[in-house]
């Protein structure tokens, strides 16, 4: 039995890195029938084994947690290096250095080897897709494997790939892309419909669900449940920032853009958005580390106008809600949806 056929509620917290995907916001979505996930990018495998062992204690229900597959590609130092000369001055500014443009693999074979020694019910995959021996040594250890994707033929390739699900990533997410490469603009209807011509295999959506008639459109394309995240922004048990839940609170456009981190991501367009991004070099994590220290200073000052506020482009109907509040609510209303539906159709002839 798929750990999707046994929620009880076609609800998918997505992975958050870098702080909002808290044990206790995982354990909320599972307890409340969704799935939760927990964000292994980012953070040591110390910190990750702890997390799983804490959602562990505080739920017997199924839930996931995703990796960052290392980047392959090159990049352009000398681009690198005229980036850094770019923000310099801005750094100056804030009394902090820029980091060291370093490559990494975010300890990704420390994680697989922890997640392989102390099986989850789910692990997902974002920047690319994993080894066919990952996911079956992951699968032989009773580990559900998920891949996302961007673009249609990556979700031929996953199934290919001997993975279990398929997530679903339109541009209209909040975020990183969560495909490789990072450059595919398929909005979420487009690319669910093309995924399901070409693949098999249960469909996640995701990509701007924040409220049940989303969910229920993306059901009713072929989807098995939708992957939300933008919509848990605003729960008391995200670890969100007060000001990047502002920030999700207000009407502000949202723009995909490599300023930030070196990879595209979409959030909330500010003022170190509209400087940088034209210049913006591709290079992940080289440029995450290099921007990492002003960043943190700015989320220090409260500083919205520099600070990355990912967000999805539905990001305005986000609530502040408990979040088994919001798993209930948006599933009760894709239902609504979903019959309004059934009885308009009833009048087409």
């Amino acid at each position: 039995m798929s750990v999707l056929s046994t929620l009880r509620h076609p609800i998918v917290a997505a992975p958050m890195a870098g702080g909002p995907s808290t044990p206790a916001l995982v354990k909320a979505v599972s307890a409340a029938g969704g799935l939760g996930f927990l964000a292994a990018g980012m953070i040591d495998t110390g910190r990750l084994v702890g997390d799983i062992a804490e959602v562990r204690a505080g739920t017997d229900r199924p839930f996931g947690v995703n990796v960052f597959l290392p980047d392959p590609g090159g990049v352009d130092e000398a681009a690198i290096q005229a980036y850094a000369e770019r923000l310099a001055p801005q750094a100056a500014q804030r009394g902090v250095s820029l980091g060291e443009p370093v490559g990494g693999d975010d300890a990704y074979p420390e994680k697989l080897a922890a997640l392989l020694a102390d099986p989850v019910p789910v692990v997902s995959f974002v920047f690319g897709l994993p080894d066919r021996a990952v996911v079956t040594a992951l699968r032989e250890r009773g580990t559900e494997v998920w891949a996302t994707v961007t673009r249609p033929d990556a979700a031929t390739a996953a199934a290919e790939r001997g993975v279990d699900a398929v997530v679903v990533q339109g541009t209209e997410a909040g975020g990183h892309r969560g495909g490789q490469p990072d450059d595919d603009d398929y909005a979420l209807l487009p690319l669910l419909r093309l995924s399901a011509a070409r693949c098999d295999l249960p469909l996640v959506a995701a990509g701007g669900l924040v409220d049940g008639p989303a969910v229920a459109a993306v059901l009713a394309a072929g989807a098995e449940a939708a992957q939300l995240g933008t919509a848990f922004l605003r729960c008391p048990e995200a670890g969100s920032s007060p000001m990047h839940r502002a920030a999700v609170a207000g009407a502000a456009p949202t723009a995909l853009t490599r300023s930030f981190t070196g990879r595209r991501a979409r959030g909330v367009a500010n003022d170190f958005l509209r400087q940088h991004d034209s210049v913006a070099p591709r290079g992940y994590p080289q440029v995450l580390h290099l921007t990492r220290p002003l960043l943190a200073a700015a989320r220090r000052d409260g500083d919205a106008s520099v600070a990355n506020l990912w967000a999805g482009q539905a990001h305005p109907l986000a609530r502040d809600l408990p979040a088994a509040q919001v798993v209930a609510e948006v599933s009760a209303d894709a239902r609504t949806a979903l019959a309004t539906v059934v009885e308009r159709s009833r009048r087409w002839g």
